[in-house]
């Protein structure tokens, strides 16, 4: 798919070997790590997995890959929600990811066998995205909140809207040579061909 010019984008628990990552960055162009938690616990408790797997996973692929990395979070109220897991959290995504990592922050819907929890409250997402910015992120984004203006791009510097997007829409970009046209900083990312 690479070698005829197709994006190659994948979503991952990032419970994965250095091997496994070598192997699959040579035809990847980005990947979506889901970070659960920043909770042992809850890895072990939930996800029957280690959470130190996952951030290694995540510090090699932003300091060892040319991969694209993102990184998403689904906040669920009560379980990974707390002020210091979310600091904690977002300081490890500026120290080894970096400042340019996206961070997305999803609200959490009942579904399956977590019928009897509530809905992710947008005060939680709120503080999520303001915990994430006052840590240094520059592109911290809402998920599943349909129309939030938080799913759109935004100059870190400046704060002018440089792509406006609604679900997986993008209604306008902004973005001229890989800057915002107002104040002229640098915006991080790869454009993905139509």
């Amino acid at each position: 798919a690479k070698e005829r010019g197709l994006t190659n984008v994948f979503v991952s628990n990032g419970y994965m070997t250095i091997e496994a990552i070598d192997f699959a960055g040579e035809w990847l162009n980005g990947i979506n790590v889901d970070l659960k938690s920043f909770s042992e616990d809850y890895y072990t408790r939930l996800c029957k997995a280690r959470l130190p797997a996952v951030l290694d996973t995540i510090g090699y692929i932003a300091k060892e890959t040319n991969i694209w990395l993102e990184i998403t979070t689904l906040l669920v109220p009560g379980e990974n929600d707390s002020v210091d897991e979310l600091k904690k959290l977002a300081d490890f995504l500026v120290t080894k990811a970096g400042a340019d990592v996206p961070w997305h922050i999803s609200r959490f819907h009942p579904q399956y066998k977590y019928l009897d929890s509530a809905p992710t409250p947008i005060s939680s997402l709120e503080r999520a995205y303001d915990i994430g910015r006052a840590a240094g992120l520059h592109y911290v984004y809402f998920g599943n909140v349909p129309g939030s203006e938080s799913e759109s791009t935004f100059c870190y510097k400046c704060g002018r809207m440089l792509i406006e997007r609604v679900g997986y829409r993008i209604l306008a970009n902004h973005i001229k040579n890989s800057r915002c046209p107002d104040c002229e900083t640098e915006i991080a990312g790869f454009e993905i061909s139509a």
